[in-house]
């Protein structure tokens, strides 16, 4: 449990290591009891269709949590580094201003998803098959929205302030109580889609009373009374630095909703299907990566507060160097044995044969996505919102969205993406141009790790080097 004084004097390499491992351990349980909810919906009784309907329903559960980002994210960077100025009571009405507006804005999400749920669904890629399935799990799992937004918005304010083992513990006890009752409801009571969203909102509640007291009775920073009314220009700067974190979770959500369109009308259900099993994957690589970055985000956001630009250097350094070593190992043991990984999630032999040869194409600008995150997550840490959204754009927004519709038009009926589509041609409806919606992801990954970095090393020159101590 990192004190203050830490943060500014402890050996980096083993002040990272205390605050990342946690904050990777936290991750990976997400990350499993994610996977566990795909698994056990995969296994049901006409499972195909619930894991359609589960990833027409991830992109509702995305822009939930993109508020989170903007309010807790966007907060907890700003009240580190008045911290790190030694100003505890502008760090607690910052907190406490996140806090409020989290609740405010997670019933008012609860309220319009319960009432508009079918056009929302239907927007985002829902047909006759996946319709109902996606409404079961969407319409249990909004009631939780305030649960949500307190766990993982306030959550941020206990490992800013270097606590990433009570952080850590947040999440495990979501996690393994999720992980316990998916089977219970589910198969138990018979509940199938339902059961796994109930069990998930349950999960959250408990997280939340866990965060609330720590952050009311035990934590150095308190929610306090007085400060629970929004202060507006408090308010306006979390938004500020906030946008960046909530863009980029937010354009995940119409990423989704983009991949799956594109995917039901070149691929069909067994490619909408592999999509979420793709996500999966992916978040096998970059969960871990954001812990580490998680885990660096008190020692950059205190020492810049504190003026010591070296210590900010050597961090970024440091972190840079784990990440890119993690995302290269990880993306290619995924790459070289494919198939393994297509079997976690299924026993089918033909989704399994797609699965693999969709995660030699969709994955493999995760190579250098440590690069790409890392640099985005330290803008972060560093209060530069202008640059931080601009690199959020960038990856989502301007490159991968739009490719994912250009790249079936220009090179769908090309010799390439037939080639390269031949093997599942049997699987689905057009295999070019399938091919070429998942291609988008590596163009856009690589572009945007390569842009990023040297995006940062720019700033790296001009800010952080040129003000050293």
């Amino acid at each position: 449990m990192a004190r203050k004084e830490e943060l500014g004097s402890k050996k980096i390499s083993v002040l990272l290591r205390e605050l990342a491992i946690p904050a990777i351990f936290a991750m990976l349980v997400t990350l499993l009891y994610n996977m566990v909810d795909r698994i056990y919906i995969g296994n049901m009784e006409n499972g195909t269709v619930g894991m359609a309907g589960l990833a027409i329903a991830v992109p509702v559960i995305t822009l939930i949590q993109a508020f989170t980002m903007m309010f807790g994210t966007g907060g907890a960077p700003l009240s580190a580094i008045k911290l790190g100025e030694n100003d505890k009571a502008g760090a607690e009405r910052i907190m406490c201003t996140s806090f409020s507006t989290l609740v405010v804005v997670g019933i008012v999400l609860t309220v319009v998803i319960e009432l508009f749920q079918v056009p929302i669904l239907t927007l985002f890629g829902a047909d006759a098959q996946t319709l109902q399935p996606a409404m079961e799990y969407i319409s249990i799992y909004a009631l939780g929205t305030v649960f949500v937004q307190i766990t993982q918005g306030m959550n941020a304010y206990i490992n800013t302030q270097g606590f990433a083992k009570t952080g850590m513990f947040t999440v495990l006890i979501g996690a393994v109580l999720n992980i316990i009752l998916d089977p219970i409801f589910i198969f138990g009571f018979d509940m199938g889609i339902k059961g796994a969203a109930l069990a998930t909102i349950l999960s959250q509640a408990v997280s939340a009373i866990w965060v609330l007291y720590f952050l009311m009775k035990q934590s150095p920073m308190k929610l306090r009374k007085e400060y629970l009314v929004p202060d507006m220009k408090v308010l306006g700067s979390i938004m500020m630095l906030g946008i960046s974190p909530f863009i980029m979770s937010s354009t995940e959500s119409l990423l989704q909703i983009s991949f799956n369109n594109q995917l039901t009308q070149f691929g069909g259900g067994m490619a909408v299907g592999t999509m979420a099993i793709l996500l999966s994957l992916y978040q096998m690589i970059n969960m871990p990566i954001a812990g580490i970055c998680q885990g660096a985000q008190p020692i950059l956001s205190y020492n810049y507060g504190a003026k010591n630009y070296q210590r900010v250097k050597d961090t970024f350094k440091l972190t840079f160097k784990v990440c890119m070593c993690y995302s290269l190992s990880a993306a290619g043991l995924m790459l070289v044995f494919s198939p393994m990984f297509a079997r976690i999630f299924s026993s089918d032999p033909s989704t399994i044969e797609f699965t693999s040869w969709a995660i030699r194409i969709y994955l493999f600008g995760g190579l250098i996505f440590g690069a790409q995150l890392v640099c985005q997550q330290s803008f972060m840490a560093l209060g530069q919102a202008k640059r931080s959204l601009l690199m959020a754009l960038l990856r989502k927004v301007i490159l991968l969205i739009p490719l994912i519709y250009i790249l079936p038009s220009v090179l769908g009926e090309t010799s390439f993406a037939a080639q390269m589509g031949a093997s599942v041609a049997h699987l689905v409806k057009d295999a070019s141009r399938t091919f070429c919606v998942f291609l988008a992801e590596p163009v856009a990954d690589i572009t945007a790790a390569v842009v990023t970095s040297l995006t940062f090393l720019q700033f790296y020159k001009d800010t952080l080097s040129s003000n050293e101590k």
